[in-house]
Parts: structure tokens; sequence; C-alpha cells
């Protein structure tokens, strides 16, 4: 019943301004936001329907306009209003590149979007939320809170939990070794959106912080919804890595420097992300992010296998025979 209630008070607010407007359903995401595409006169918009009580618009607001300002191709704000949690904004499609990604497009697609995310690195990082040891460590402990002990009702020993302890503080570490930069801090294939011009479109950037130079680039090509050959991955990490040293975000660094941080740094937010999954399905209902467990659990076996800092959890994944339990 709120949130009929909630669709009501937003199409009053819409009809305000555009009175023949009419709304149809554009999409939720995993908070409590949801999203409406308004039809006016054979044009598009998108309604943002986030109630103030559960969502703060305000940082949203804030990214946009940093984002506008770096040239990055996100959505135009025509109407707000805070109080109501409700905002309109220009509607960048329905076409997600997880749709059209393939063997073909693939190059063309993560190319423009790595020229995406060198401007975005550029952008206003003055006063962000930053990425430090915190931050870091919090997001990783969603793993063993959420994944095993929630979702696979695992009871480590304290000689269990010490090994994780051990990993992330060194995950943390290496992670905090990186040059510093503006983080989108969701940079995959559900957020960016093909369009005809200036492609991607980005959306869902309102967390953006100042972080490590290699989260976006790991959350783009170790994606948790598809996965390449690492040679791939590999290839095109290198060639953001040139365009970065060009653009002056950082200094050079030889290639195996470069991907011991990419991969390090995929780590952490993909142990992260076994967390957040587990936590979307029990906590939030959202049961469809049990099915993106499996391809991130093998990013986390597959890379923490090659790097000293990480090879007693994977060893501790395998005792446990969590690909198995999942």
């Amino acid at each position: 019943m709120t949130q009929d209630l909630r669709l009501q008070q937003l199409t009053a607010w819409i009809k305000e301004t555009w009175p023949e407007a009419t709304l149809s359903v554009a999409s939720a995401d995993a908070s409590f936001r949801r999203y409406f595409r308004i039809h006016h006169q054979g044009k598009t918009m998108i309604a943002m329907d986030a109630p103030p009580e559960k969502e703060n618009s305000r940082p949203f607001i804030d990214i946009t306009q940093r984002l506008l300002n770096a040239s990055v191709h996100v959505p135009t704000i025509f109407k707000q209003s805070l109080e109501q949690g409700f905002l309109v904004l220009s509607d960048l499609g329905s076409t997600p590149y997880l749709d059209q990604l393939n063997a073909k497009s693939a190059d063309t697609l993560y190319s423009d979007a790595i020229d995406a995310l060198i401007k975005i690195q550029q952008a206003d990082s003055t006063d962000l939320a930053v990425y430090n040891t915190d931050l870091l460590q919090t997001e990783m402990q969603l793993m063993p809170d959420w994944f095993l002990n929630t979702h696979l009702q695992l009871t480590l020993t304290t000689k269990q939990q010490q090994i994780i302890s051990n990993t992330f503080d060194a995950l943390t570490k290496a992670v905090l070794e990186q040059p510093q930069v503006f983080v989108h801090r969701d940079y995959h294939s559900r957020n960016l959106m093909l369009t005809t011009q200036h492609n991607p479109g980005i959306i869902d950037y309102q967390d953006a912080v100042l972080g490590p130079l290699t989260y976006d680039l790991v959350s783009l090509l170790r994606d948790c919804y598809i996965a390449w050959p690492n040679h791939k991955v590999e290839q095109w990490a290198l060639a953001y890595r040139d365009q970065a040293v060009n653009s002056c975000i950082m200094d050079a660094v030889d290639d195996a420097t470069f991907i011991r941080w990419f991969d390090l740094m995929g780590l952490q937010r993909h142990i992260k992300v076994l967390g957040i999954f587990a936590r979307l399905y029990h906590r939030d209902g959202k049961e469809n992010y049990l099915n993106d467990l499996p391809l991130t659990l093998d990013y986390v076996m597959q890379i923490g296998k090659r790097y000293p800092e990480t090879e007693a959890l994977i060893t501790l994944f395998q005792q446990l025979d969590i690909a198995k339990k999942i």
C-alpha cells in the first residue's frame, strides 16, 4: 500500500510540470530506490522514487553535477524534490551493456567504457568519503558474516577466523598502495547503458568515493555478471593503464605491478560481493543475486591462488568445500 501511495504522489508531482505524462515501471535497484519511465509527447524521461526516510538523494545530485562537469555521460536532472525523495532525469535508454556484450562487441564497448572511466577519474573528488582501512575492512567482513555464517551456516574456528583476518589485512595494505582517484564504485555492465551518442550512459554512481585506481576497472573487466578469458581481461586492463599514464592519472608502472594491483583490488571487491549478494537474499529477499554467487566465487578462487597474500584463504575455502555448497 505504501508503495502505491508513493506512486500516486510521484505521478501527481510529475503532472504539475508535464500534465499529460504517463508512467511505466522502468526498474528497481539493490536499494530502496525505484525507477519509472515518464512518457510525454513522444519523448521519455526517468522518474526516481527514493523514499527520504530510507534513501538520501543529496549524494546522487552532488555526484551527478561533478560528473557532468567532467563531461561524463550521466543523466541530467530536470526536476527534484528532496523533501519527497523524487527526481526527474534524462533517459539513457533501456539497453544495459550486459545485454549487448559478446565476443564481437566487447573490444569496442570496453574501449568506450575505459574512455569514460578516464573522465570519471579526473572528476572533482573534493570532500568525497575515502576508501580507507575501515571501509575496506568493513566491506570484506560482509563475507564471513553473511556468506559463510548466514548463507552457508558455517561456524568458523578461531584459527579459521584468523586466516580470514590476516587475508583482509594483507589485501587492505596492498590496495592502499595504489594511487587514489574518483571511484564510481559500481562500474559494471548493468550500470553502463548503450547509447547512440557519447556511449556509454552511466548510472548508479551516488556512492562515489576517493579510492584505489583499479577499483572501477576491475569492477568493469571482472564483472560479477559476465566473464571473459583472462588474457583478454589483462589486455584491456593494460590498455587502460597506458591511457591513465598518458592522462597523468598515474605514473608509469610495469605490467606485473599493475596486474598485481588489479588482481588484489578485484579480490577485495569480490570477497565483499559474496557477502553483499548473500545479504541481498537473506535480508532483502532478492533471490536473483544467488545466481551470481558462483562466478564471483570463481574469481576469488582463481585469482586468490596466484598470490601469497591470499593463498591461505583459498586453501580454507577448498577445505570447507565452499564451491559445492553455494
